[in-house]
């Protein structure tokens, strides 16, 4: 049984559903971002206990299929943009989300934008953002090596795309420390 779970963003959610299924009594086939695969089929009653469990850690469990699809793409999203702080030659974004989904994009965009207030577009520019500021809030790297690290043409169209989200430069925001935003907010 294929359940869709909300607000996954990082492997330690994963590692939080896991321990959610098991702890159930229930046995995961397979977790990844957004979804859990169990071999049993959940009466109410474990449905109900799996719900409250999931939510008292701050996820939900999704009923609806659109919904659900929406969870894999934004966890597909931030699984995309950790890849782009490795060395890693990636594809491009809609070509990723298609073969990992085995769905066109159009159809993918679709459903997201349908679903969100925003675009898949929209969504990894602010996902993308908010790994900015993390990189800035270590202060190992130079603007320069963030923008060449998520393939800005360079530090000034990385400082014009920040700003465009954050409504600050990425200065205005090292020198602010201005909070961050969970990933899960989007």
């Amino acid at each position: 049984m294929e359940l869709y779970i909300k607000n996954m963003v990082c492997d330690r959610c994963i590692l939080a559903v896991k321990s959610v299924i098991s702890e159930a009594g229930l046995q995961a086939e397979g977790i990844e971002l957004g979804k859990a695969v169990v071999n049993n089929q959940l009466n109410d009653e474990q449905l109900q206990e799996l719900t409250g469990k999931l939510k008292d850690l701050g996820f939900e469990l999704i009923t609806d299929k659109k919904t659900g699809l929406v969870e894999q793409i934004k966890g597909l999203v931030i699984d995309y943009i950790s890849g782009e702080l490795t060395d890693k030659p990636k594809e491009n974004l809609s070509d990723y989300l298609s073969k990992a989904l085995w769905t066109d994009y159009k159809t993918l965009s679709a459903v997201f934008s349908a679903t969100e207030s925003h675009t898949i577009g929209q969504y990894y520019g602010q996902v993308k953002i908010e790994k900015v500021k993390e990189l800035i809030d270590y202060d190992e790297m130079s603007l320069s090596q963030i923008s060449d690290t998520f393939n800005y043409s360079s530090p000034s169209h990385l400082t014009k795309q920040f700003k465009k989200v954050t409504g600050i430069t990425p200065k205005e925001y090292k020198n602010n420390k201005s909070k961050r935003v969970a990933l899960d907010k989007f």
